[in-house]
């Protein structure tokens, strides 16, 4: 509870309920899918399916506009 409401809410003022939705959506999908967490050894619990590899190029993936980012490596 308290990640959504630092990392997020408290750096966006949603306009009406369908935005709010739509941000607690997306932080929901990066905090499971996307963000390292401490407590299970740096391990992401849900992670999407990405080919690792010590080469190829970084990516970043952005959420909320910028808000929340992801960082990945291509295949190579």
């Amino acid at each position: 509870m308290l990640s959504i409401k630092s990392e997020c809410l408290r750096k966006v003022i949603p306009l009406g309920q369908a935005h709010l939705r739509t941000l607690v959506r997306e932080y929901v999908e990066h905090y499971h899918e996307e963000r390292n967490h401490q407590g299970l050894g740096n391990v992401i619990p849900l992670p999407i399916a990405r080919p690792t590899s010590a080469h190829g190029t970084v990516r970043r993936r952005e959420r909320l506009g910028g808000l929340l980012s992801y960082y990945f490596r291509d295949a190579a």
